[in-house]
């Protein structure tokens, strides 16, 4: 039994809106349906009760029994929706039913408890989908104290979520780590070299479902000196796999890398073309593997890493992020990718 139930209620200019739209059922997901859909204008769909609220994020789809409107977010228990079609307004709801907290939160990125002074971002994770605008109220940094420090993130209206909503994505106030900036003169940078830090997400959390999250969960941090010299990639250590293995391309970084970016923007080609397989990330960001889906054959390959790959200061391969207003800034020529060559030599030794 799904944690939710279906539930329609008609408003007054909708007499017969059950048999214009309703709520049901497709992969696990509560979606719109306007069955018998003969063309025309497509529906408005809202939250309802909100003034000026902005239409459901979503995608319309003509299927066999009607039109589908699938959310691009879970639908939210207790919340009404108000569809205006053909001159008709119909509200319908998701009633929550009550279950047991189970979403949790899995893991906070970086997995190192060592941060530069000048972190710019970390990532929560959780276990399941989460409910969108409320991460600000139950996200903290509390110091070496258990003190909150006040608005050490930057509260974006749009929250930075996945699209699966499992993965939040957290900036540090940008204005406050880069110097030269009135935000970073003022209150300086959020963490403070040779400080400890907690980060405390709250279990009154709650999941796409309504439901809090299972447990409070927090991560301690210390923190050292500023980092802003950007990643070298003649840094890296490369470990190519044998011929006819399926065994994995390591790649060794000197210093942990952002995880969300390391997940997407390295990639494995050959003679121009990318080799389909996996990316597993290991060693507190530190290590970079990847599975090919059929077996090496010998040849040279290509490591090809976007220039937009960060440090966890948010220095990338072509340039530091943050850069004195009162320092000279060299001239620099930014490229898109930097290419790393390596072999899979033959069994011959070839």
């Amino acid at each position: 039994m799904r944690p939710w139930k279906m539930a329609a209620v008609c408003a007054a200019l909708a007499a017969v809106c059950a048999a214009d739209v309703r709520l049901v059922e497709r992969d696990a997901r509560a979606v719109f349906l306007f069955p018998g859909w003969r063309g025309g204008e497509r529906p408005a769909i809202s939250v309802d009760g909100l003034q000026g609220a902005p239409p459901v994020l979503g995608a319309f789809s003509e299927e066999a029994d009607g039109l589908v409107f699938r959310p691009r977010y879970p639908l939210q228990p207790g919340l009404s929706y108000r569809i205006v079609h053909d001159g008709k307004v119909s509200v319908l709801s998701l009633k929550a039913v009550q279950r047991q907290p189970v979403t949790r939160v899995a893991a906070i990125y970086p997995s190192t408890a060592v941060w530069p002074e000048n972190q710019l971002k970390f990532y929560v994770e959780f276990t399941r989908p989460m409910s969108r605008g409320e991460a600000f109220q139950r996200l903290h940094l509390l110091d070496g104290q258990g003190q909150r420090i006040e608005a050490p993130f930057l509260e974006l209206a749009e929250e930075l979520w996945d699209p699966d909503g499992r993965r939040l994505t957290v900036l540090f106030d940008p204005g406050r780590i880069k110097r030269g900036l009135v935000p970073h003169e003022a209150a300086g940078t959020p963490l403070r070299a040779g400080g400890r830090y907690t980060i405390a997400v709250d279990a009154a959390w709650r999941d796409a479902e309504g439901v809090a999250l299972r447990q409070r969960y927090t991560k301690e941090i210390r923190v050292v000196e500023a980092d802003r010299t950007p990643p070298d990639p003649k840094t890296w250590q490369i470990e190519a796999p044998a011929e006819g293995t399926r065994d994995a391309l390591l790649v060794t970084f000197p210093e942990p890398m952002d995880r969300g970016l390391l997940e997407r923007v390295i990639r494995v080609e050959r003679d121009r073309t990318r080799v389909p397989g996996r990316v597993e990330i290991s060693g507190n960001e530190t290590r970079w593997q990847f599975v090919p889906e059929a077996s090496w054959t010998a040849g040279r390959y290509l490591l090809r890493a976007e220039a937009i790959l960060e440090d966890l200061a948010g220095n990338r391969l072509n340039r530091p992020f943050d850069v004195d207003v009162f320092e000279a800034v060299t001239d620099r020529i930014a490229r898109a990718t930097e290419d790393l060559p390596f072999t899979v030599r033959s069994r011959s030794g070839r």
